[in-house]
């Protein structure tokens, strides 16, 4: 039977809406009940009557009058909603508090304190109107949301067509036109050949070198472990190309890829890909050695193996301190070492090879490792990785043996790096162009002003990394930001609303280092 089939008296608490506190029924009374709740509707009013109906014959002595929370179907739901959202705003707040980024801590536990307020005046107080209202709100929100991501859908990107591309001459590459200054020869036939880059080259030149005294953050510590670090590198140059492959072929195809991937990922590569080469992976000309300087380099149509490995996002945050020339060197000798292995290994199985590293490349990596499907050029014109964004240095073996290529389609990041422009606004010398994609060499890619960049740089004395530290790509892979990845690659609305959040929990400007870090200090964060 019903309750309100009960032919009782029966008094009977109202909403406040209602404008009365309580009425009696006009029928006969059951000594036997005492209070009870009904779940009627209303229609006439278009209001949902909650009440609580309780037999005292089935209470428990001195019970007393209790009540029961009846939630709403959607109610219920938003209540789903908001658990979900509190879980997903704790996990964003201890992976912060891993990436120790207090502005991200606070963010993200304020918005988990509110969520809860909120879901406890969903459980406590249902009966609230402006709980109602407030839950479809939330319901809204959320179906919009997960229509987003359902949507897959990201602008076409316009590949330039690589038809006529002149090859790169690495005696125009700002590393090379730097070592001028030792090899006045050499100086003058540059000069004659791009008489406009002449003035702003001897500037460069009067500047204090990279780590060198003189320049605003070099300490007695940090600096000389990055000069350290390249000279062990030039060191080991000899071994490039000092090696004879073994007479015997050895392992091929699939098994010899499976075997360089574990050989590099055991020395810490964190990626690897494979592409063949193209005329203009090649420099056109030496440029960085002055034995080299002006040597033509073959274009070889051959096997590329491109090698990844990840510098630590918590000292690239210190930029620009010479904390970042430590690091960015230690993974150039790291990525060095690994190329020379697999060279070394590929030269055991019986195939020629030859190792690209820091100062002594033939091949330009960035275009090399997408076309190996390992990411995206981005707007800072470096390799957007995958999963660690611009947080890496690469390295690369160019063989004759063949291999299966690898690919992947990221141009995604296209759009992501268009509307971002993080990098761009937080570049102190304003080397990073913030606008559309530039053309050069006959074709559209994106490149910086190389020579403001690098001005900065000596000044600085370190290798700066302000863009790498600003990137929203420069980010732990958790969970969390694995989640993000994969949302931001299905359309441009869910990337503007990762911009969004990014800028609100980690800022929009990135808070520069104005001194450089003890050495404890490293050992600290690096804990």
């Amino acid at each position: 039977m019903r309750p309100w089939d009960i032919p009782t008296t029966s008094s009977v608490t109202l909403p406040a809406q209602f404008g009365v506190s309580g009425f009696k029924s006009g029928h006969g009374i059951g000594s036997d009940v005492t209070d009870f709740v009904v779940f009627r509707k209303i229609q006439e009013e278009g209001l949902q009557l909650s009440l609580l109906c309780h037999d005292s014959s089935r209470q428990p002595a001195g019970a007393g009058n209790s009540r029961r929370i009846v939630l709403p179907i959607d109610l219920m739901i938003a209540a789903g909603v908001l658990f979900f959202l509190l879980c997903l705003l704790l996990a964003m707040a201890g992976t912060a508090v891993a990436e120790r980024e207090r502005r991200a801590v606070l963010i993200s536990a304020s918005l988990a304190f509110i969520s809860l307020l909120i879901l406890l005046a969903f459980l406590l107080r249902p009966e609230l109107l402006v709980f109602r209202g407030l839950a479809w709100v939330i319901l809204t929100l959320a179906g919009i949301l997960v229509l987003l991501l359902l949507l897959k859908w990201m602008p076409a990107d316009e590949r330039a067509s690589m038809e006529g591309v002149e090859r790169f001459d690495e005696r125009d590459h700002m590393f090379a036109r730097a070592e001028l200054k030792y090899h006045p020869k050499l100086l003058r036939s540059w000069e004659k050949m791009s008489p406009e880059k002449a003035e702003i080259d001897r500037k460069i030149h009067v500047l204090p070198e990279l780590g060198e005294q003189g320049s605003r953050f070099f300490d007695e510590a940090l600096s000389p472990m990055a000069a350290a670090a390249f000279s062990v590198l030039e060191r080991s140059y000899p071994a490039l190309v000092d090696r004879c492959p073994a007479s015997m072929k050895g392992l091929e195809g699939e098994e010899l890829f499976e075997a360089l991937q574990l050989l590099a990922s055991r020395y810490g590569a964190v990626d690897l890909g494979v592409t063949r080469t193209r005329p203009w992976h090649y420099y056109s000309h030496g440029g960085r050695q002055a034995e080299e300087w002006g040597r033509e380099i073959e274009a070889r149509e051959e096997t590329a193996i491109v090698i990844v490995v990840p510098m630590d996002f918590r000292t690239i945050r210190l930029a620009p301190t010479a904390a970042v020339l430590m690091e960015s060197s230690r993974m150039y000798v790291e990525a060095a070492t690994i190329a020379q292995m697999v060279a070394e290994f590929l030269c055991l199985q019986g195939y020629e090879a030859r190792a690209h590293v820091d100062a002594r490349y033939q091949v330009l990596c960035v275009p090399l490792a997408e076309a190996a499907g390992l990411g995206h050029v981005g707007r800072m014109g470096i390799l957007m990785h995958r999963i660690y964004g611009p947080c890496i240095r690469l390295s690369v073996v160019t063989t004759e043996a063949e291999l299966p290529e690898t690919s992947g389609d990221y141009s995604w990041m296209e759009n992501f790096c268009r509307i971002c422009k993080k990098c761009a606004k937080n570049c102190p010398s304003r080397a990073i162009l913030d606008g559309q994609r530039p053309s050069s060499r006959n074709f559209s890619h994106w490149s910086i002003d190389q020579e403001s960049c690098y001005s900065f740089w000596r000044r600085a004395g370190s290798d700066c990394s302000v863009c790498i530290a600003s990137c929203p790509f420069t980010k732990p892979d958790s969970a969390v930001h694995r989640l993000v990845r994969w949302a931001i690659r299905r359309n441009p609305l869910l990337q503007r609303l990762a911009l969004l959040g990014d800028d609100l929990v980690y800022g929009k400007k990135f808070r520069m280092r104005s001194k450089n870090p003890r050495p404890n200090e490293i050992h600290k964060i690096l804990s």
